[in-house]
């Protein structure tokens, strides 16, 4: 049994929202400006609807100003693109998240696109993943790998470099920037997906492991190098025994904790880290669109 590290997403989320909140107040205070946030939510999905409201609270409780619109699912493109477009001309709004999934009928890529890239704090607009895979400081980074990365700096004293990484999964919101997150930390990176062959192998040699691929527990102990860090992205619903679901990561975590040096579990591990991101994300396209210098992330 080894003394795995468990990182524990919901007090260093905290600590990510105190530094956010003491940033807000010093924009108040020094510069006159209240970092505003808008969020987009179409429809009445019950997981959407649980997580805006989640991002809102915790807005506000940042001192941020927080704008919502909720809208019929019957909206049209038309009429939701045409709401983006206001909300990037409005002075009071810095960052401008739009909810997913989106009905059938409206086109996710055409509404992502609409979002001004400096107010773009969920990272997605091809302008901000570019300015990613080109390493550039001005990139406005997707929130959830932007967690993952804050957590494996904390474990390892803030330098990566040389680390061997794998991300397993390659969605353009996790998989995809993490990977370009981790190279521009000088890891050496290897993204697998569902035709790599032998994927067991090439986890094995990962001093990092990042698995975002949305199957339950696939990741076994056999898999894990002996001390590796393992980043579990996954959210999944299972059913257990009694009828009953839990909340499953993409990790097994219970062995895999036996032989990995640090583990986030699922939930309480990546997902506060998300919001928290978000929060600090706004603040940074606030500074950026005031032309004050940025808090540093880190």
């Amino acid at each position: 049994m080894s003394d795995a590290k468990i990182i524990d997403g919901k007090a260093f989320a905290q600590n990510v929202r105190a530094r956010v909140a003491k940033q807000v107040q010093d924009l108040k205070d020094y510069n006159n400006v209240t970092p505003g946030l808008a969020v987009v939510l179409v429809g009445e999905d019950p997981a959407s609807q649980v997580y805006v409201r989640n991002k809102v609270k915790q807005t506000e409780e940042c001192g941020m100003k927080s704008l919502e619109y909720r809208r019929d699912p019957d909206i049209s493109e038309q009429e939701l693109l045409t709401l983006v477009y206001g909300l990037n001309e409005n002075p009071e709004v810095n960052g401008i998240l739009v909810q997913l999934p989106l009905p059938d009928h409206i086109s996710e890529d055409k509404v992502i696109a609409a979002i001004a890239p400096e107010k773009d704090v969920d990272g997605f607009h091809v302008i901000n993943t570019g300015l990613l895979a080109t390493g550039s400081e001005d990139a406005m980074v997707p929130c959830t790998p932007l967690g993952c990365l804050m957590m494996l700096k904390d474990f390892y004293g803030g330098d990566l470099t040389g680390k061997r990484a794998v991300v397993v999964g390659r969605s353009n919101i996790v998989g995809k920037p993490m990977g370009a997150l981790l190279l521009n930390e000088s890891c050496t990176v290897t993204t697998v997906h569902s035709r790599t062959q032998d994927i067991e192998e090439e986890c094995r040699r990962a001093d990092i492991l990042v698995a975002a691929v949305g199957r339950p527990e696939m990741i076994k102990k056999e898999w894990i190098k002996p001390g590796a860090a393992v980043i579990d992205v996954g959210i999944n619903r299972i059913e257990k025994e009694d009828g009953k679901t839990k909340l499953v990561g993409d990790v097994a975590f219970d062995e895999v904790k036996e032989v990995c040096g640090a583990i986030t579990p699922v939930p309480g591990g990546v997902g506060p880290m998300t919001i928290a991101c978000l929060l600090a994300n706004t603040v940074t396209a606030a500074c950026r669109q005031h032309k004050i210098e940025e808090p540093k992330v880190d």
